[in-house]
């Protein structure tokens, strides 16, 4: 299994075999649950949807309610699809935990970062923005934008005041610090996207995979 929901509990701090002080992020990871199975034959490629954390039934429609009970499995909250290894096996059914994660140096977290809605310039882009003494009239505008005859309109991309984080983003190449199957956690070092409580997906990194192979 190339990777797993998980759930982001916090941060914490560890000591290594070293004594030295670690900063790490605790994510709960699994177990999920194998919804469906899919293959070549019918989908075109090889993969699974997982389920992770369960919900009652009344809060999902007649159509998702069906697709679980075909399953024989539980009502999950959240429903993400993993792809397989060549040569992996996964039924229908199956539940997949934590363990996977052992012996694995490094792992990618994708997650949706925290909303800070509206920002200006100066926050969303770091820009300097102007003189901070009294008098001056211009402190954290963003300056002029645009062109004068040609080509007289203001070029995409350019660096404006909008609606900041909210966004899906993958932190690569954290390294894991340890792996506590018997609480279906894990520990890696540093931050992750996202605040505590919401949902990532956690997966074998796979610039380290491909630089070791």
């Amino acid at each position: 299994m190339q990777g797993l929901i998980g759930k982001k509990i916090g941060m914490t701090q560890v000591y290594d075999e070293q004594g030295v002080h670690v900063p790490v992020t605790v994510i709960q990871v699994g177990p999920c649950v194998v919804v469906q199975r899919k293959n070549v034959a019918t989908d075109g490629y090889e993969a699974v949807q997982l389920g992770f954390l369960e919900q009652k039934e009344h809060r999902v429609r007649k159509p998702q309610a069906g697709h679980f009970k075909k399953a024989n499995v539980g009502i999950p909250r959240v429903l993400r699809e993993v792809p397989l290894a060549p040569g992996e096996e996964a039924k229908v059914g199956d539940q997949v935990t934590v363990a996977v994660f052992e012996g694995v140096p490094y792992v990618d977290i994708i997650g949706v970062t925290k909303g800070k809605g509206f920002q200006g310039v100066v926050k969303r882009h770091q820009m300097a923005g102007g003189p901070a003494a009294h008098g001056s009239g211009f402190h954290r505008q963003p300056g002029a934008v645009g062109n004068r005859t040609w080509p007289a309109r203001v070029f995409k991309n350019k660096r404006m005041p909008g609606h900041m984080g909210n966004t899906r983003i993958t932190t690569q190449n954290l390294k894991v610090v340890a792996v506590r199957g018997e609480d279906h956690v894990i520990l890696v070092r540093g931050a992750v996207p996202g605040a505590t409580g919401s949902i990532v997906m956690v997966r074998k990194s796979i610039k380290k995979a491909a630089k070791k192979s």
